[in-house]
Formats: C-alpha cells, structure tokens, sequence
C-alpha cells in the first residue's frame, strides 16, 4: 500500500517509485471531506502520535463543536473500515494494526517508502550529493525525478487547517527549490533553447519571482534573444514597483547590466564562466 499527497490524496496497492495517478486509489479512501483531511493529518504525520487536540484543531480551528472528539472517534472508525477493504490490509483487526489508538491520539504505521515524500527524500538526497561533487547533469536527472512526483498541487483535493496548511506550505516551498536548483544545472549545462518555454511559463504564473526571471532572461540572452531578455526584466520591475512597491533586487539588476554589455561571463563558454554566470542570476 502507498499513499500519495504530492497531487490529490491516493491510496494504492502498488509501491513502486512512481506515485498512484489521481483515478487509482481515490475510490478506496473516504469520500467526506473532514474524514480525507483527517486521513491527510495522519498520513503526513505517519510513524509519530498526533494527538486528540491536534487533530480537532486541524479539523474545526479553535471553534470546535461539543461533540468534536466523538466525531473524531467516527472519523477514525471510517477510516479503518477503508483499510480493511484494501487487500494489502484485509481485516478490521490488521486496519486496527496500522491506525492504533494511543493514550490522547492516533498513530498511522506505514512502512519505509510507502509514503510518495519518502520517494521525495531518495530524490533530493540523490540531488544534495551530486551537488557535493558539482555533477550538474546528475543534479538535473535526480531534481526531475523529484519534480515528476508531483501530480498537481499538494494535497490539490483536501480542505487544510492550520496543521496540513503548514505541512502544504513547506512541501510546496521544496518543490519550488527543487524547480529552480533544476533549471539552475540545466542552464550550466547549456540547456537554454529547451527551457525558454518552461521558463516563459513559470515567470507568467510567477509573476513577481526574481530568480525564476534571472533564469529566463539568461535563456533568452543565450537564445540570442537580448532585447526579449531585457522585455522581461522591465515587465518584472513594472509589476514590483506598482504591486508592491519595491524595485528589483541590486542582483536583478546587475543581470540587466551585463544584458547591455553582452558581458562575456553570460555565456556558456568555459566551465570558469559557467559558475559566474549562474553564481550571478542565483544571486551568490
């Protein structure tokens, strides 16, 4: 049995690398909205206790009803009816085995790699070590694994409190990381024409993303595509100045600089020139 949150919430007897599509393992997992958050809450919390409180904050916040802890304890009884259907699990006594009931709380038992963010994990830990030994091609082939996990937004069909909230935020915040580490050693590896749309796309959902722009401009520039290059940075200074009031970042601007000056450290030419020219879009 897997579980997948990277996307909407599934569950599926399969526990290869690659994570349930939305359509498998959806029909297996509770229908009601508070009961999938719940499931949620326990999964992402899965091996550790999560306690009664926590779970009726993540559920009602702090107006919760009398019979909130009753409801808790149906929530949790729909829950274990839903693993014993599955034939990984196959009784009400083993979904009992997995979902324990503890002293104030539950916890959910999972084994090793069951979970698609355990999967997660092997990726970027793949990435942090090829970034010791400076291995862009490895960096990139092991970011795209871990950007391929998602299947839409995190938790994309679960209502969050302020539990799950913080648990979406920070996973959404690692897979924009992993995004711009990945077309980071893409552009080292002189990858620009091949990202020039994806890039074109993220800056058009981003639209107020510095580094996502820096990285844009210089696959534009090595497209020889100057005066687009430059296009983008005055349509991101226009949007900072009038959305929030700010001007782009002194790096920002250095970037637009060497734009003007065709500066040779743009582009792709030796591996010296390489590191300073992504050293100066990523800001370092």
């Amino acid at each position: 049995m897997k579980f997948g949150v990277l996307g909407p919430l599934t569950a599926d007897l399969d526990t290869a690398t690659t994570p349930a599509s939305p359509a498998q393992g959806a029909d297996r997992l509770p229908s009601a909205p508070k009961t999938r958050q719940l499931l949620a809450l326990l999964v992402l919390n899965e091996g550790s206790l999560v306690t009664l409180n926590t779970c009726v904050q993540e559920l009602w916040g702090e107006d919760s009803p009398r019979s909130a802890v009753q409801s808790l304890h149906t929530r949790v009884f729909r829950i274990r009816q839903a693993l014993a259907a599955l034939p990984g699990i196959g009784s009400t006594e083993a979904a009992k085995r997995v979902l324990e009931t503890h002293h104030q709380g539950y916890v959910l038992n999972l084994s090793a790699g069951c979970l698609d963010v355990h999967t997660l994990d092997e990726q970027l830990a793949q990435a942090r070590g090829a970034r010791a030994g400076d291995d862009a091609r490895e960096i990139s082939h092991a970011l795209r694994g871990a950007l391929r996990l998602w299947r839409g937004a995190t938790l994309a069909d679960v209502e969050t409190g302020m539990h799950l909230q913080a648990h979406v935020t920070r996973l959404e915040g690692i897979r924009m990381t992993a995004l711009e580490q990945c077309l980071d050693a893409e552009l080292r590896l002189g990858m620009h024409h091949q990202l020039i749309s994806e890039l074109g796309d993220l800056v058009s959902r981003h639209p107020t993303h510095e580094n996502l722009h820096a990285q844009y401009m210089l696959a534009l520039y090595r497209s020889g595509r100057t005066a687009h290059a430059l296009d983008v940075y005055q349509g991101l200074n226009r949007r900072l100045v009038e959305d929030l009031g700010i001007e782009p970042s002194h790096k920002l601007r250095s970037l637009q600089t060497a734009v003007l000056a065709e500066d040779r450290t743009l582009d792709v030419t030796a591996p010296r020139d390489l590191r300073l020219s992504l050293d100066l879009v990523a800001g370092r």
